[in-house]
């Protein structure tokens, strides 16, 4: 069977890498032969995450996925990670359900609030049904969350599954033992997502002032922040996991908004499968994750960061036994081990 993935970014974008790349050599390995079209390509994403918006590249990437689309008949099943083309009508969509093999979709994000929610009236007319017709037409919508699954049944989607982010636990030994002087609170994320914790940065300061602890952020820079207690370290797929594997605690903070409720919490799920205690915001899949005060803590009010983190800091014992509990819910159901199978029966039968 010829598979054809088309997915949103380079495996150097981390919901491609981890709803479509990570996937790839176990269906290799099952006898699929597969076929993957990024959209944006590496360099679209650095200058991305730099800051950058480089319309001649995203201008190319759009022609070299127009170009390839002419040969989708050439394949027996389809896979669009969210949509063909962002900011454009779902033409391509269409014609693969109609004319074509169609399509399985998936999705790992709230992206049709993108179209819906956007600012720009003329979006929110001619494109705020967009995600919805391609739900609708999609032989099955494949969603990382309850969220995205009740907007998928909301369109008429003929199918859906649920289907969390999730990682190789391979990959994610517990961490072995504390080594930190003093203890540090993680971050990991993009530059796209740094803004949440911006946000948190007051309270954390606030914290700091009381207790000391290291802050350690991976992947991203915050522009007003560079107190002395801060760290900012590069990310590397390769180093990822060691860089976590060094957190005493996890952290994730989101604002509680729609767009926000359809995010699958990979950042807790990193944490947690290194058997790290995790605070984070009460928000969407993060609420769904942790259960409060056995594997995790949830976020309410601003109150609760300082005393969560307070508890964690303070009780190395208790520390511990909460992200031995996070880590036993990664493995029971968070694991590529445990959802490839489930899709690929999906991809398989339909």
């Amino acid at each position: 069977m010829k598979i054809l993935y088309f997915t949103k970014y380079s495996r150097l974008g981390a919901s491609s890498r981890l709803r479509s790349f990570q996937y790839v050599p176990h269906l290799k390995d099952m006898g699929y032969e597969i076929t993957v079209q990024s959209l944006f390509s590496d360099r679209y994403i650095t200058d991305l995450y730099a800051g950058k918006t480089n319309f001649l590249e995203v201008f190319k990437c759009y022609i070299k996925r127009l170009l390839f689309l002419f040969t989708f008949f050439r394949y027996d099943k389809i896979v669009i990670e969210k949509e063909l083309f962002p900011f454009v009508p779902p033409i391509f969509e269409a014609i693969i359900s109609f004319v074509g093999p169609g399509y399985l979709v998936d999705f790992d994000d709230a992206i049709f609030h993108t179209y819906d929610r956007h600012p720009n009236k003329l979006i929110r007319k001619f494109l705020g049904n967009k995600i919805n017709f391609v739900m609708s037409k999609a032989a099955v919508v494949i969603c990382g969350n309850a969220y995205l699954e009740k907007r998928a049944l909301e369109s008429h989607a003929k199918k859906t599954v649920i289907i969390p982010t999730v990682i190789d636990i391979n990959r994610y030994d517990i961490r072995s033992h504390n080594t930190n002087e003093i203890p540090v609170i993680g971050w990991i994320g993009t530059p796209g997502s740094i803004r949440f914790l911006e946000g948190n940065m007051p309270y954390l300061i606030q914290l700091h002032q009381k207790l000391p602890f290291e802050l350690r952020v991976v992947g991203a820079k915050m522009k007003a922040y560079n107190q002395d207690f801060i760290t900012y370290l590069p990310w590397t797929e390769d180093s990822e996991v060691q860089l976590i594997q060094k957190f005493d605690i996890g952290i994730m903070s989101l604002l509680d908004s729609d767009f926000e409720k359809g995010k699958c919490a990979y950042k807790l799920i990193q944490y947690m499968a290194c058997g790290i205690p995790v605070v984070a915001s009460a928000v969407g899949m993060n609420a769904a994750l942790i259960k409060a005060g056995v594997n995790g803590y949830l976020v309410h009010s601003p109150s609760d960061w300082e005393a969560y983190l307070t508890k964690l800091i303070g009780d190395k014992r208790h520390s511990l036994a909460v992200g031995l509990e996070a880590r036993k819910t990664i493995e029971e159901n968070y694991t590529l081990q445990k959802q490839f199978p489930i899709l690929e029966h999906i991809i398989r039968e339909n």
